[in-house]
């Protein structure tokens, strides 16, 4: 594949940069920082394009914090000003990366997200027999800053690109030489973009049948057991020789068993929400309504909170689940 060049300057061009702080603050304008600095807009702007263009960005100004839901996870936010400056990369970068991805790869990218992963799931549930689950162990820690800068050296050749890139990698680290911090723009980037290699080689020399990946959650799909088994051994040491991944132990059976992914038990003929998605609608929605009731929050902030997580239960077999926790609150639910 021929390498994209001449694309530094379109990341430093004026109105990318002011594109890039319009999408870095929506939804967030209530945030301090964000006010501040487009305050002194212009000036904000003329300084990143500065440093980008003498090649000195400031970078690794993290704050971190930690969430529990749905799992507990460190989240390493990157501070304002260089999110607008992830925001300015993948402005122009986004179409190299998006042409290396395989069609059902449904991660950061415009036009997939996980309902559109969910529906080609359930789609190969119909379909086969068979399914192998896997994931990987600890993933955004586990990718190796040597190999996913050897990986951007094979798709991009301006060389200020790559050593913004190696900045960027660079500047976190769970373990020496490894890790990206889950929270940036550029980490979702990087961290699907890193998994294209196993993709293609899955496709190509493999030859599976049905795949399906989210970030790195993913999905194998076979009439015959055997071959599947096959297919799983050959893909796992893929990942570990060439990608310094582990993963974890597989999920593999019979469709009517049910296939976890993203939340739900997907059957060839119904979804439900798995154990822990239920009793997270359940705390959520509670919390919900308890902060609603206590004046915490306005009607467009319990509006922001509920409303995606409604949605979430519809794509399952969940309307008995929703009445119950409604009819809890007559008033509002």
């Amino acid at each position: 594949m021929k390498r994209a060049g001449n694309l530094f300057d379109a990341i430093c061009d004026p109105d990318n940069l002011r594109l890039a702080w319009v999408k870095a603050k929506k939804g967030k304008e209530d945030k301090q920082d964000v006010y501040l600095y487009g305050k002194h807009l212009q000036q904000n702007l003329n300084e990143l394009r500065f440093q980008l263009m003498g090649g000195v960005p400031e970078i690794g100004n993290y704050h971190f914090f930690t969430i529990y839901e749905p799992k507990e996870r460190l989240i390493c936010a990157a501070s304002f000003p260089e999110r607008v400056m992830h925001h300015a990369i993948m402005n122009v970068c986004h179409p190299v990366f998006e042409k290396y991805q395989i069609y059902h790869s449904y991660a950061t990218r415009i036009g997939k997200g996980q309902y559109a992963a969910l529906e080609y799931a359930k789609m190969n549930q119909k379909k086969y027999r068979w399914f192998c689950k896997l994931d990987i162990r600890k993933y955004f820690d586990s990718i190796s800053h040597e190999l996913l800068l050897k990986q951007l050296s094979r798709r991009f050749k301006d060389q200020q690109i790559l050593d913004l890139f190696d900045k960027i990698i660079g500047s976190y680290e769970s373990n020496e030489g490894f890790g990206l911090p889950i929270g940036n723009l550029t980490s979702q980037y990087f961290a699907n973009f890193y998994l294209g290699q196993a993709d293609h080689y899955l496709l190509e020399e493999v030859k599976i049948p049905a795949y399906v990946r989210y970030m790195d959650d993913m999905v194998l799909w076979h009439h015959d057991k055997t071959a599947l088994l096959a297919a799983e051994k050959q893909f796992t040491v893929f990942i570990k020789n060439h990608l310094k991944l582990a993963c974890k132990a597989p999920c593999i059976n019979s469709h009517d068993k049910g296939l976890p992914f993203l939340g739900y038990v997907v059957f060839p003929n119904y979804v439900r929400l798995n154990k822990h998605s239920k009793r997270r609608f359940i705390s959520k929605y509670h919390a919900a309504e308890i902060n609603m009731q206590n004046g915490y929050w306005t009607e467009t902030e319990y509006a922001r909170h509920i409303l995606p997580l409604i949605a979430f239960t519809r794509h399952a077999q969940t309307a008995q689940l929703r009445r119950n926790v409604f009819n809890l609150y007559p008033e509002t639910g």
